[in-house]
């Protein structure tokens, strides 16, 4: 299962006999100004706190979230990166049947597959621009085989997204269906705040899942938080281990939700530089031939590659010049015509468009 996710920066740096740090990563979603500034300098100043255990329940990182978005501190649960959630929620929502809207990430199906739980897809493809088609979603939950359904939002890898009054429309018409929404790349899209289904505290089977790992660039750090209901964070708390989140990943999540003006002011110039880095990039392979570039409301794009062009032949070719970009090959519902490319600055993203051009030239020979 581990093996289901992105490209292994460590694994390129041993084929080529080279440093990590020589590696530019463009395979992994995180912000590329990120992590904020003095984050880093907080955490070397609050070091101390490994000392002692943090709280089990990390409560005081669940008050400062309640805090920050204004929800009720009992709907509100902090876990070790949503990926517990993730692999924890066939249990506690005692799932028999998942439907995923993919392509997507691997981790909704995999914590389906640890638990033995029978899961499906609703697909979308290239011809729609991989924007779901929730009439076909619809008809599928009106079968009345599905009791748990996950969304991505925007999704990953497609970057496509679903309004935020559709998903309320699914919700309210299948009340039997628990909804998963992971708004894990919902900080980077504009009106965010005004998008996200965080607060939406009417809905008994809707679920959020929100994540500071991106935007904020801490995924060491290994955080997240579950809004839902209280009796469903209660069916979780059941799976709860005490101290799941370690002393400085606490502190760093109070220190950034408590500090609103500057992780705010952060958020706007990250939404900022994306959008004007995005519309270079995709402006920059506009006359490439073998590539087409999908429509993203994230900061990673997705690529079609035309028949002749494997993406892992051009993965490798990537690779040898120290770029690593990701194979789309093992998303369910893609094949090795997708690549996707998580953007950084200006220089290394021209550097990006400048090996594609050349390398898919030669491979379409």
């Amino acid at each position: 299962m581990i093996t289901g996710h992105g490209g292994n920066v460590n694994a390129l740096a041993e084929r080529l006999g080279c440093s990590i740090d020589d590696i530019i990563d463009m395979s992994s979603n995180l912000n590329p100004l990120g992590p904020p500034p003095g984050l880093e300098a907080f955490l070397v100043e609050n070091m101390g706190k490994i000392r002692s255990l943090p709280q089990a329940d990390a409560r005081e990182m669940v008050n400062a979230f309640s805090r920050r978005y204004n929800v009720d501190a009992d709907r509100v649960m902090a876990g070790n990166g949503t990926t517990w959630f993730l692999y924890t929620l066939p249990l506690a929502l005692k799932t028999q049947k998942m439907l995923i809207l993919g392509p997507t990430y691997s981790d909704y199906r995999d914590g389906c597959i640890m638990h033995g739980v029978d899961y499906d897809y609703a697909m979308s493809g290239a011809d729609d621009l991989f924007v779901p088609d929730l009439d076909r979603v619809s008809q599928m939950l009106a079968a009345g085989s599905f009791d748990t359904m996950v969304i991505c939002n925007p999704n990953n890898p497609t970057g496509a997204m679903v309004e935020k009054e559709a998903i309320l429309g699914l919700v309210r018409e299948y009340p039997q269906v628990r909804f998963v929404v992971d708004e894990s790349y919902l900080p980077f899209v504009d009106n965010a705040e005004e998008i996200s289904l965080v607060a939406e505290a009417g809905f008994p089977n809707l679920m959020v899942l929100s994540s500071m790992s991106k935007i904020f660039r801490i995924p060491g750090l290994r955080t997240g938080f579950l809004c839902a209901d209280p009796k469903v964070i209660d069916s979780f708390m059941h799976y709860y281990q005490p101290w799941s989140v370690n002393a400085l990943a606490q502190a760093a999540v109070i220190h950034l939700l408590d500090n609103k003006a500057d992780t705010e002011a952060f958020t706007l110039k990250t939404r900022e530089f994306v959008a004007t880095e995005k519309a270079l990039f995709t402006q920059s392979l506009a006359d490439c031939p073998g590539i087409r570039l999908f429509p993203s409301h994230a900061y990673f794009l997705l690529a079609g590659l035309e028949p002749s062009i494997e993406a892992p032949a051009l993965c490798r070719r990537m690779g040898d010049e120290k770029i690593l970009i990701r194979d789309c090959t093992n998303f369910d519902g893609l094949s090795s015509q997708f690549v996707r490319f998580s953007l950084k600055a200006g220089a290394i993203n021209t550097q990006l468009a400048l090996g594609l051009k050349k390398h898919l030239t030669m491979l379409k020979g």
